[in-house]
């Protein structure tokens, strides 16, 4: 007679934030990779700029989102995204208990990720640029303007703010059960993708950072590795701040904005009707 098959209990706790911090780390890998391949590397080639453009860092890192989110996404729910946790929190139900403890470690793998970028591509930075200047910098975290073009960190944050607006409102959309969500497991494809059209569309006033978390820790990672203007922005101003309050601000505002114009408007599922056996789900 054979033993029967024992059920693993639920991770709880636990294996959610081990799958928040896997999660990130795998978006990080990606985002933060391609940028030094793309600017550092870049900078290397005969001519400049043989390794990719900014479409090349927009797709890295919207693949970067849906490899994450596949990672994480049935133990945790695969938020990766501090701005995400805290707007699900707030419209969604989920226990505010949970929203310091899964920030923590989405920033906590976002900072092991950038670490890992910063020792592989060690070599390749230095020769890119060997004072770890703002030139390089933004290959970790964000800069307004990217560091080239004429943004104050007001207008980076009013960027902030509108682009986590955009991203949290469509996540909403696409994961939506009553809405018209994705089919057959396609949900972290669309998510990438949404990142993607944010990197191609809302990139230039301050790096579509849209993530505390992503920011954070690759700025602290580079902080602590040589990058000791890493706080500040090019025009000298204390900048870290920006690409964390507008995105907070920015999720709360998008996920409002889909109660209000959609989630309040969307049908529920009719109760089958009297007398009639119900359809099993597909």
């Amino acid at each position: 007679m054979t033993e029967p098959k024992r059920i693993r209990p639920r991770s709880g706790l636990v294996g959610e934030l081990c799958a928040e911090f896997a999660g990130t780390m795998i978006l990080i890998l990606f985002g933060c990779g391609v940028v030094a391949q793309v600017v550092a590397g870049g900078a290397l080639t005969k001519p400049p700029g043989g390794l990719g453009d900014h479409d090349s860092i927009a797709w890295g890192w919207g693949l970067g989102v849906t490899l994450g989110v596949y990672v994480a996404a049935r133990l945790s729910g695969a938020h990766i995204n501090p701005a995400v946790t805290l707007s699900l929190a707030a419209f969604k139900g989920f226990p505010w208990s949970k929203v310091l403890p899964y920030t923590l470690a989405q920033t906590f793998g976002a900072f092991v990720a950038a670490l890992l970028v910063r020792w592989n591509y060690t070599e390749v930075l230095a020769g890119a640029d060997p004072g770890h200047t703002f030139k390089t910098q933004f290959v970790f975290s964000t800069l307004p303007g990217n560091g080239a073009l004429p943004v104050s960190e007001w207008g980076a944050l009013r960027d902030q703010i509108i682009g986590t607006a955009i991203l949290v409102l469509l996540i909403f959309a696409v994961t939506d059960v009553l809405n018209s969500a994705p089919k057959a497991n396609l949900g972290p494809f669309i998510t990438g993708l949404i990142v993607v059209a944010i990197g191609m569309a809302w990139g230039a006033d301050a790096g579509y950072a849209i993530n505390p978390a992503r920011d954070f820790g690759p700025r602290l990672a580079s902080f602590i590795t040589g990058y000791h203007s890493a706080w500040r922005d090019q025009y000298g101003n204390l900048y870290f701040w920006v690409p964390i309050v507008g995105p907070l601000v920015g999720g709360l505002a998008g996920a409002a904005l889909y109660k209000v114009l959609i989630s309040r408007y969307l049908p529920m599922p009719a109760p089958p009707e009297p007398g009639r056996t119900p359809v099993p789900e597909t």
